[in-house]
């Protein structure tokens, strides 16, 4: 059994104060992209992860055997689990998260379980902020601290995007939220489908991004560079460290450093 977890990106993000139990209150527009890693879960006689690609981290805290352990109420067999990473760690793409999602519903499918959207969205909840939104995986007002979804219409459809991440540059969730500074703009993203997409640079920003920027000047500069190449709207996503622009059509842009970079038309 074989899925493929998708990504997003962030159209503006929006920290709005600290929460009693230590998350944070946000505000953001989640859009899909076509991004990918693999999945696939094999019947074993033990639990084993084997990770390839790009790197993962720990297997042991790997959020895939998080998201198995999860439903171990329902007494499921023990599985050989093959996670390949394309889409890069730390870089504000919510991989993780799509990877754990993608785990519940491979399970959910192949093995009867019967976990209603209401169901899984609450068990993704609890993996991370970032995870309910991968059940649906449309784009979507995220408020909250982040299990919270309102879905859009797909309003970026056939425009161009080019994503970029430094090899050499990552940011954890934890690092950025411990440097973040509260807003207090009052930006609508409901609306955001009703704003000319020239409009958005003036409109929408990142939170993460005064710190990100301080810390990693080129980060900084490949947004300068992909509006120099003509983008609509560039931003870090997430809490970074890729850095994207959306674009009319094609730019046909070439980096010569150590990029990681990915194009797509967005649906």
């Amino acid at each position: 059994m074989i899925s493929f977890p998708t990504s997003k990106i962030n159209i503006g993000l929006k920290i709005i104060d600290k929460r009693p139990d230590g998350f944070h209150n946000i505000e953001s527009v989640f859009y899909p992209i076509k991004l990918k890693d693999a999945l696939e879960i094999v019947e074993n006689e033990t639990l084993e992860l084997v990770v390839s690609g790009l790197n993962a981290g720990d297997n042991a805290e790997n959020i895939v055997l998080k998201a198995y352990n999860s439903l171990k109420t329902y007494n499921l067999t023990n599985f050989k689990i093959h996670l390949h990473k394309a889409i890069p760690i730390q870089a504000g793409l919510g991989g993780g998260s799509s990877d754990a999602v993608c785990m519940l519903k491979l399970l959910n499918n192949n093995y009867n379980l019967q976990l209603s959207t209401y169901k899984l969205k609450k068990i993704a909840g609890n993996l991370g902020s970032d995870c309910s939104f991968f059940i649906k995986n449309k784009p979507a007002f995220v408020y909250g601290k982040g299990e919270q979804q309102q879905v859009l219409t797909n309003f970026l459809k056939g425009k161009f995007l080019v994503l970029v991440k430094p090899q050499e540059i990552s940011i954890s969730t934890k690092e950025a939220f411990e440097n973040i500074v509260i807003s207090n703009s009052e930006i609508d993203f409901r609306n955001i489908a009703k704003i000319e997409i020239a409009k958005w640079k003036n409109i929408f920003c990142n939170n993460f991004e005064p710190f990100a920027f301080e810390k990693y000047p080129e980060l900084q500069e490949i947004k300068t560079f992909l509006y120099e190449k003509g983008a609509y709207y560039a931003s870090m996503s997430g809490s970074g460290s890729a850095i994207y622009g959306i674009f009319k059509s094609n730019p046909n842009i070439k980096t010569y450093k150590n990029y990681f970079v990915w194009n797509e038309v967005l649906d």
